[in-house]
């Protein structure tokens, strides 16, 4: 009980919680990448085309955000480049797909984007490859 209390800062709860936060979002939004990718032809037929580029070239673009940065994202290399086409996945799935209705069908993305723009922010943590090649 006094542990749960205790407001003091631990560096390895950090760095572990960070941990947790990079696999847990990376293994959600890689399925929603890995989704798409194995059924690429039945998507591209009502993919959004987002600023005219094509329905078939927006859910590349997906596929390319939500699998394969994401595979960035859980094994924590190049963390925070590999953050920001997944961030602007998300923005145009909260504003441009779901009409920026963040409580009822955009929820998921607005999760997806909380959850990777605090990765943004804070950085993949030590118990990654980037944190491991920094030392």
């Amino acid at each position: 009980m006094k542990k749960l209390l205790n407001t003091s800062y631990s560096p390895s709860a950090f760095n572990f919680a960070l941990l947790v936060l990079r696999v847990c979002g990376g293994i959600l939004l890689a399925a929603h990448g890995f989704d798409k990718l194995t059924h690429f032809q039945q998507y591209s037929t009502h993919f959004i085309s987002f600023m005219g580029i094509g329905a078939m070239t927006s859910l590349s673009l997906a596929i390319f955000a939500e699998f394969f940065c994401s595979t960035f994202v859980i094994l924590g290399l190049f963390t925070r480049l590999a953050v920001i086409p997944i961030l602007v996945t998300m923005a145009v799935a909260v504003f441009k797909a779901e009409n920026a209705q963040f409580f009822s069908k955009a929820d998921p993305a607005s999760l997806y984007f909380l959850i990777f723009f605090v990765i943004l922010l804070v950085g993949p943590g030590r118990i990654s490859i980037d944190g491991a090649v920094s030392k």
